[in-house]
């Protein structure tokens, strides 16, 4: 084939057109695509702008997912106000004489907190989780000065955060409750004890029952208020 035969031939080429057929599926193919994003992105618009109540649903679910993931974070962390303020929350649905034992929680998760700080070495956030113990511990007291007789079950939550609080203390070298709050601690403790004593002088002990309530009352009578609730609900424990 010569150069010029073969000139011929590709301009004949462009005169050569499809089949109409194939063109329009072709066309309605490409179309059908390009209108299915734009569809797509006409529903994200129509979420967002136009269905506000989708909108709010979504806002809903990430609050709920700042709120689960906050509740692990400790005292200095972005998310720890998130947290705070559902412990807060919990505090405001519960009855006045329940109210200590809710803050008694609150005040151990505290020092739990200051704890894992204190073990990972997160020197930074000393200093704000100490604060939220100390305020804990304040709000704690508050309500030990309101109440009257306490159930066995506060009794306990009072020793062990008050075990808690000594050992925190020790490790850091550092008194973290103020004198304020020792104070009512000890006058609370010395009035629990005081009645527990006299209530278990009316009960019928073993040998080794009035053993242990022999050294509860010379803690007691030392000034030892938090040993001798120890003993006093050990014993208690052992008559139920």
């Amino acid at each position: 084939m010569t150069e010029k035969e073969l000139i011929g031939k590709i301009r004949g080429l462009r005169q050569i057109k499809p089949n109409k057929d194939w063109a329009v599926l072709t066309k309605s193919q490409i179309l059908g695509k390009e209108e299915s994003k734009l569809d797509n992105i006409i529903s994200v618009f129509h979420v967002f702008f136009l269905k506000p109540a989708y909108a709010g649903l979504i806002v809903v679910f990430i609050l709920f997912g700042l709120f689960g993931i906050s509740q692990n974070s400790l005292p200095g962390d972005l998310l720890y106000s998130i947290k705070k303020i559902t412990e807060k929350s919990q505090a405001v649905f519960v009855s006045e004489e329940e109210l200590p034992k809710v803050q008694l929680g609150l005040a151990n998760k505290k020092i739990e907190e200051l704890n894992k700080i204190v073990q990972t070495n997160q020197v930074r956030k000393l200093a704000p989780a100490i604060s939220e113990v100390q305020t804990s511990v304040s709000e704690v007291t508050k309500n030990l000065a309101k109440s009257e007789k306490a159930d066995k079950e506060m009794v306990g939550k009072v020793v062990n955060l008050r075990k808690n609080l000594e050992e925190m203390e020790t490790t850091l070298a550092t008194k973290i409750s103020s004198q304020e709050d020792e104070q009512i601690f000890q006058s609370w403790e010395e009035e629990q004890a005081e009645m527990l004593i006299e209530d278990l002088k009316t009960r019928t002990l073993t040998e080794a029952q009035e053993e242990l309530f022999a050294q509860a009352k010379e803690d007691y009578e030392a000034g030892n208020y938090s040993d001798a609730l120890i003993k006093i609900l050990i014993l208690s424990q052992s008559q139920e």
